[in-house]
């Protein structure tokens, strides 16, 4: 069963873990006529599916269940499902981020476009993860616009008072399209043992509603075909991503207000979180109240702090390339990519508030930033040893990568430096084993905590795995 037949999963996704068990909720699709799946089997007895959403042709249905520590995994529709339930020793975590591209990627042969997927899998099956994080652009909806008269010009022509009709015909047309490219990817041959198996957590970032969200002008963000775009693309993202509506956004989310969507979970002896920089994101600002309170709030416990930022929060000083760009008229057409990041000139009062909190965590236990974004593998630290913050930038697992000159000319400007808070300098460092800052080659990561001890493992599509990164 596949994209072509309407049938993904099931998928998992994480709620988290005590003392009872890991929460987990698994999501089955199916065509509207196909009937329900069948309930999940654990110990604790049956699990009866519930209809979570109708939505262009396909039925959205989901387990919610405990799997208890003594248990190996769970049984659906006649099939052994094996997760990993003990996550309070050794435990292995995936990390992935920009799986597709923004033009054509529908059509793209499916074993090259997957082949890292593949390898993902593969790893697993030698020694299973007991989570997987995506950081972004988890779809490229950039296209999912096409093929409407309201759209098919976004975001550069707008319709200047598009009727009710128009609108909600546009919203049917956005549902299909973004549908389409979730079942590409839920359903893609080869992942579908890992996603059933691996618990997901997931935040987004522009491809996951269009390029450059938030960082257009808002005239057209604000507009009521860019209102009805940042709907659908939200609407999905809840179901297919998190496998939740707007009723559980109070229970999964650190917004209870569904604002913003940033999310924290918690590990024996880690904790996980991912500020969204989307939902409230425009020009001029990064979050809003919403995303601040929350993170702001946060107080880490446990012995590690991973923190999900989906555009790189240790970056060399763009804010010089921008002022560049802006004077080159050829180049003008950047900005909004330049726009996007933590060191744009409109956002680094609020990077600098956000470096200052993660230092603020950094007191209670070492702090790693796992980005994507950019289509390139990476890495970075902030401030001098003991106090030392990591990043690990994953970029690519679909993602062709971009030229090899484009990846040297940005280490040598990366080779600039930065330091937004004296005393704590942020350095781009080679991947170990690797002689350039930047590797062009798609890749994900893989994190492995051993005898208490956290490492990362690069795993590039030509050089294969890196040697071990200690986390400290």
């Amino acid at each position: 069963m596949g994209q072509e037949d309407g049938f993904a999963g099931p998928i998992l996704h994480f709620r988290g873990c005590d003392t009872q068990g890991l929460r987990l909720a698994a999501i089955t699709i199916r065509p509207r006529d196909a009937g329900a799946p069948g309930p999940v089997r654990v110990q604790g007895g049956d699990i009866a599916p519930v209809l979570l959403a109708q939505v262009a042709d396909l039925s959205i249905w989901r387990h919610d269940f405990t799997l208890a520590l003594s248990e190996a995994g769970y049984h659906l529709d006649g099939r052994d499902h094996p997760v990993a339930t003990r996550l309070d020793g050794d435990i292995r975590i995936a990390f992935v981020s920009c799986n597709g591209e923004e033009n054509g990627d529908l059509d793209r042969d499916r074993a090259e476009r997957d082949l890292m997927w593949a390898r993902l899998a593969d790893d697993h099956a030698r020694a299973p993860f007991a989570l997987l994080l995506q950081g972004g652009d988890q779809i490229y909806a950039d296209e999912a616009t096409h093929g409407h008269p309201l759209s098919e010009s976004w975001p550069d022509r707008l319709p200047a008072d598009p009727s009710p009709a128009d609108l909600d015909s546009l919203t049917r047309h956005l549902e299909r399209r973004f549908a389409e490219r979730y079942m590409m990817v839920l359903a893609a041959e080869g992942c579908a043992d890992l996603f059933a198996s691996v618990p997901s957590l997931s935040v987004w970032d522009d491809h996951d509603i269009c390029d450059g969200w938030g960082s257009l002008p808002e005239s057209r963000t604000s507009s009521a075909v860019g209102q009805a775009l940042f709907r659908v693309a939200r609407r999905m993202y809840l179901l297919f991503q998190h496998g939740a509506t707007d009723k559980d956004v109070p229970a999964l989310f650190m917004d209870p207000t569904g604002h913003n969507l940033g999310w924290r979970r918690d590990l024996p002896g880690v904790t996980l979180f991912a500020p969204d920089l989307r939902s409230e994101r425009h020009r001029h600002r990064v979050m809003g109240d919403g995303g601040w309170k929350a993170v702001e709030a946060l107080q880490p416990t446990g012995d590690h702090v991973f923190m999900v930022s989906s555009v790189p929060l240790l970056g060399p000083r763009l804010s010089l390339m921008e002022s560049l760009m802006m004077v080159i008229p050829r180049m003008q057409h950047y900005e909004d990519d330049l726009r996007d990041q933590w060191q744009s000139h409109a956002h680094r009062d609020e990077w600098r508030r956000m470096l200052a909190e993660v230092l603020r965590m950094r007191k209670a236990a070492p702090v790693t930033v796992l980005s994507g974004e950019i289509h390139l593998a990476t890495r970075a630290e902030m401030g001098p040893e003991a106090t030392r913050v990591h990043q690990l930038v994953a970029s690519g697992i679909s993602h062709r990568a971009p030229p090899k000159a484009y990846a040297r000319a940005l280490g040598l400007f990366a080779g600039l430096g930065d330091a937004p808070l004296q005393g704590h300098p942020i350095r781009i460092k080679p991947l170990p084993g690797q002689r350039h800052r930047y590797v062009a080659e798609r890749n994900f990561l893989t994190l492995d905590r051993r005898d208490g001890r956290w490492q990362a493992v690069w795993h590039l599509e030509d050089s294969g795995p890196t040697p071990p990164l200690a986390l400290d």
